[in-house]
């Protein structure tokens, strides 16, 4: 039987649930909400006391998968998505070219490329002779009507499209445009909700037959507000009990954030190494992120960076001559770098997008015009990039960034850097290099550690600038750079297993760490 002290422990919204629901009865949030009247979030709340107490449990779970309208995919269906738009421009006024179509409809080149080669693939559209677009067919293609209808139905629905509402076909369409966790460019993203139904066990008859031998309703107050100081209205309330036999808590020392001491002592690493540590700001341009790093804007290359866009203001104001020029340069036919660049229009507008960095190289490629030779930098970046969260990835997340240039650098230069990264700051006992491809490096490498728990990872990327990286922003030796994914780093070094234990609000967590790796 539960004793009185017990129930007087009940919060007033278990008090509701238990009275108003008897054993054996099933329950959900919305029977709660419909109910009750709980705001949302009270009943999650009292559902996981009750659970924690023995009176409820729970009888079935359901993932539910819903699609819903991001602002991008919102803006789409008030205005019309770029497929229609671009369609309707070249039925009203004939042959265009794409930079022209961008300039009319306010599209960069990159959405107007998309849309023009989605046209392109239905056959409605081709190119001309004079390299202009024209309407090829005059109907639209079947399916940017089942996108519309999809969007449509979307915005009806409040912004959200259950799966099981959806054809197969409706299905494999949305899938074609739907994010895991959305993201700046995608219509739609995906949302899993799980639908958890509990049961009221017997022991929620004898917590009831407590409460109502205590004459306890629900309604008890916690509190005493101004404003019933004020009416009086105190005076007919019921309060809950306090208990003044709890211990106070105990008082700790406060102490540095492990994770913080550790980039602390990768710093010092460096600098005792003779690197020169380097910053900036975390909103960047399109040009220093990404195309001073010699990364075409229209290339599939560019993908692997989902980044953030500002969204005010949209664009600097102005990039620093005679780089702009000697990087659209190299872009287009080569330069002076002694290449032929990536062959198309570099577009001046586009590159003066503002995004959140989303790589640490954007910090070595601002260095490189007033870096010396020789010279050693290094930097420990923010970046943020559109990721599903895991284990060993985050949506926001810290890069070592380095350079070293030298008439006598190379690869063997660099794989004792890397190795150095790997063995005697991450504590890794073993190591491997991988090719890889960056744009702006050549050649490249990643290189990977083998952790205890969740085996082999990557540990960042790793080459040599190329020319038309270096030559572009006015350096003439080779220069070494990696980027070195420094909370992976931490993970071993710290002995966890999960970089979001790096970043966790349990304090308790945070003491222990400390302790157990016993961080001076």
């Amino acid at each position: 039987m539960i004793d009185q002290s017990a129930a007087r422990a009940l919060h007033p919204l278990e008090v509701k649930i238990i009275l108003a629901f008897s054993s054996g009865d099933m329950i959900d949030s919305a029977r709660v909400r419909e109910k009750l009247g709980f705001k949302e979030g009270q009943d999650q709340q009292a559902f996981s006391w009750l659970v924690a107490k023995g009176v409820l449990e729970e009888a079935d779970r359901q993932t539910e998968v819903f699609y819903e309208l991001t602002p991008f995919g919102q803006e789409w269906h008030d205005e019309g998505t770029p497929v229609r738009r671009i369609f309707s421009l070249l039925r009203e006024s004939g042959p265009l070219s794409l930079p022209d179509i961008a300039q009319k409809l306010g599209f960069d080149q990159k959405t107007v490329g998309s849309a023009f080669g989605a046209l392109s693939k239905e056959g409605v559209c081709a190119m001309d002779e004079s390299r202009r677009a024209v309407l090829a067919r005059p109907e639209l293609p079947q399916s940017l009507l089942d996108t519309e209808a999809l969007l449509d139905a979307a915005a009806a629905h409040n912004g959200s499209l259950p799966e099981t509402s959806l054809t197969p076909q409706q299905k494999a369409l949305v899938a074609q445009y739907a994010k895991k966790r959305g993201a700046q460019d995608a219509p739609f993203r995906i949302a899993e909700r799980a639908k958890v139904l509990f049961r009221l066990t017997p022991l929620a008859s004898e917590y009831r037959e407590a409460v109502t031998a205590l004459g306890m309703t629900g309604e008890e107050l916690g509190a005493i507000t101004p404003e019933m100081l004020e009416k009086g209205t105190w005076k007919q309330g019921s309060f809950r009990p306090y208990n003044l036999q709890i211990p106070p808590a105990r008082v700790i020392p406060g102490r540095r954030n492990p994770y913080v001491e550790f980039l602390d002592s990768v710093k010092d690493k460096l600098v005792s190494l003779g690197f020169e540590e380097f910053d900036g700001n975390m909103v960047e341009t399109e040009f220093w992120n990404s195309d001073a790093l010699f990364m075409p804007q229209f290339h599939s290359a560019r993908d692997i960076h989902d980044v953030y866009y500002i969204e005010e203001p949209t664009h600097a104001k102005f990039i620093e001559e005679p780089y702009l020029s000697r990087v659209a340069a190299a872009h287009e036919h080569g330069g002076n770098t002694g290449s032929r660049g990536w062959q198309y229009q570099f577009d001046r507008d586009f590159t003066r997008r503002l995004i959140l960095r989303s790589q640490g190289t954007v910090l070595s490629a601002r260095q490189l015009p007033k870096a010396k030779v020789p010279g050693k930098y290094f930097g420990i970046v923010r970046c943020f990039r559109y990721d599903r969260v895991d284990a060993t990835h985050l949506s926001d997340f810290y890069q070592t960034e380095g350079i070293v240039l030298g008439e006598d650098v190379n690869l063997r230069t660099l794989l004792g850097f890397l190795e150095m990264f790997a063995v005697e700051v991450a504590g890794a006992k073993e190591v491997k290099y991988v090719p890889g491809y960056f744009p702006f490096t050549e050649p490249s490498i990643e290189v990977h550690i083998k952790h205890p728990v969740l085996g082999w990872f990557e540990l960042g990327g790793s080459g040599i600038f190329r020319p038309e990286v270096t030559r572009s922003l006015g350096v003439d030796v080779p220069v070494l750079a990696w980027g070195i994914g420094i909370d992976r780093m931490a993970l071993m070094a710290l002995g966890l297993n999960d970089l979001r234990e790096l970043f966790s609000a349990d304090l308790e967590s945070v003491r222990m760490r400390r302790s157990q790796y016993k961080i001076q």
